[in-house]
């Protein structure tokens, strides 16, 4: 099966996993785990780190997929989503052990462009949104997600620990997952 088509057939089990079907959650789950574990592997390999620590990337991996597949926009490509969670794993795991990393902007072009005139009605979605979650929870989505500032800047700006920060981020984004959900 060509990566196309399998990605394909990945997008549409997390569909289904979405409706609330268990069965295409399992199969998706299966069938993207193996890909997984390999894309860790050569990122591993890639930036220097232990080849053993890529099934705890996979793990996470994993977890994270859980946590935000409602995140997923169903009409966009599932592989990149999946590429874009795996590197950002590799570089969480090597940040806790105080390697630094460069990332190759050829490796993540992809994910960074965007469809053209979409940036200001994307923004001003966004904003709108924003409108329906409760401060501080709404200067750290718009601080952190919109601006591109750090947790530790935010933290600091708003005079909030930074554990404080990350957990404000994560109930204010499954705040927005619920009432995207809700209105979906």
């Amino acid at each position: 099966m060509k990566q196309l088509e399998r990605e394909a057939q990945w997008a549409e089990w997390m569909r289904g996993a979405l409706d609330g079907d268990a069965a295409a959650y399992d199969r998706f789950l299966r069938a993207v785990t193996p890909h997984l574990r390999a894309m860790a592997r050569r990122r591993c390999e890639q930036f220097g780190a232990p080849a053993g620590e890529a099934e705890d990337i996979v793990q996470e991996v994993l977890i994270a997929v859980h946590l935000k597949r409602g995140s997923w926009d169903p009409g966009r490509p599932i592989g990149p989503w999946l590429s874009t969670i795996v590197r950002n794993k590799l570089i969480d795991s090597l940040r806790r052990r105080g390697r630094r990393i460069d990332v190759p902007l050829e490796d993540v072009m992809a994910t960074l462009e965007a469809e053209e005139g979409a940036d200001v009605a994307d923004r001003l979605d966004a904003e709108t949104v924003l409108t329906r979650l409760k401060e501080p929870q709404r200067d750290i989505v718009r601080s952190i997600s919109l601006e591109g500032a750090g947790v530790k800047e935010t933290a600091e700006r708003l005079k909030m620990s930074e554990g404080a920060v990350r957990v404000a981020l994560h109930r204010a984004l499954k705040t927005l997952s619920a009432l995207y959900r809700s209105e979906a």
